[in-house]
């Protein structure tokens, strides 16, 4: 048998390689060893700490093992999504994303995290932003609440889960096309912006419309921020359809740090991809008057990077930080 230089250069380098590869491909085929977290960054029963929650259940068979949902509330997602980038990626550390949050934290500020500290898994779930007020409140439209704060500028106050949230950036977007200058009040989830607002602590708040109609009592959804009319809220006018030309949603998805081995990713994503058909899924989330809204890591996080461009270029005209 025959020694060629290139055969030998191809064994030393497999050799070489072999030390590297074969801890990873066994670390892969044991996975999960421990339960797998997902970190949500903001506080518990809120809508992305219930759709965790949701998917977490339905992910444990899928994979075999055990999934748990940790609550970091902090910074509108930001101590989360900054733990998760830090953790050693080997498939137990994941994290919820809340666009536009996601992309729009490390534009405004030096963020704990950036896009490329992480993998995409799934996006999962969208549901418009709103604007509400208490069912008493003296605002009976989106147009009488928006005159007021034009006539006492920073007078009325305007409720979000934090700045460059969806809920923040949909006030922002409001102001910047109509004048209105409300005072942006920072709450850390669902719960606390509920209880301000009924509280009276506050006079209107951006939030979703799932959670809003999940629990109506005693609020009134003024305008609604997607596409078209919500057929959960099909009473409630668009932002477009009142001449403002702003579309917001919050859209949900799951991520893993950078350098996850490829084999765990795949799973996941697989794992997703069948959840988000799964029937006890769809249902749960359209009994919270969500839409389900399933796109694959990869092509998310393309459509991710576009979006970045854009929100880069909102910021130089409009730095949401400082309203």
């Amino acid at each position: 048998m025959s020694v060629t230089r290139r055969g030998v250069l191809a064994a030393g380098g497999a050799l070489l390689a072999a030390p590297q590869v074969a801890p990873l491909l066994a670390q892969t085929a044991r996975w999960p060893e421990r339960p797998v977290e997902i970190t949500v960054g903001f506080v518990a029963g809120g809508a992305t700490d219930l759709d965790a929650r949701l998917f977490a259940r339905l992910l444990e068979p899928r994979i075999g093992g055990t999934v748990v949902v940790l609550n970091r509330a902090g910074a509108g997602g930001e101590v989360a999504l900054g733990a998760v980038a830090r953790a050693r990626p080997d498939g137990h550390s994941l994290a919820t994303t809340n666009m536009p949050g996601f992309l729009t934290i490390p534009i405004e500020r030096q963020a704990q995290y950036k896009l490329e500290d992480f993998t995409g898994i799934a996006n999962l779930v969208i549901d418009p932003c709103a604007v509400t007020v208490h069912e008493q409140s003296p605002y009976r439209s989106l147009q009488q609440l928006i005159d007021a704060a034009k006539a006492r500028p920073e007078a009325i106050t305007f409720a979000s889960p934090g700045v460059g949230t969806d809920d923040h950036l949909e006030m922002v977007l409001i102001q910047e096309a109509t004048g209105a200058r409300f005072t942006h009040v920072v709450f850390q989830g669902d719960p606390q912006l509920r209880t301000a607002i009924l509280g009276r602590q506050v006079d209107a708040m951006g939030l979703n419309v799932g959670p809003v109609t999940a629990t109506p009592d005693n609020l009134r959804m003024l305008a609604q921020a997607g596409a078209e009319r919500s057929r959960f809220r099909p009473d409630v006018p668009t932002l477009r359809e009142l001449g403002i030309p702003v579309e917001m949603a919050s859209e949900r998805g799951l991520v893993a740090p950078a350098g996850t081995p490829p084999a765990i990713v795949a799973k996941l994503r697989e794992a997703a991809a069948d959840i988000a058909r799964d029937p006890e899924f769809v249902r749960v989330l359209e009994s919270r008057f969500t839409f389900p809204s399933f796109e694959d890591g990869d092509a998310w996080f393309r459509r991710l990077a576009a979006t970045r461009t854009r929100y880069q270029e909102l910021w130089q005209k409009t730095p949401w930080s400082q309203r």
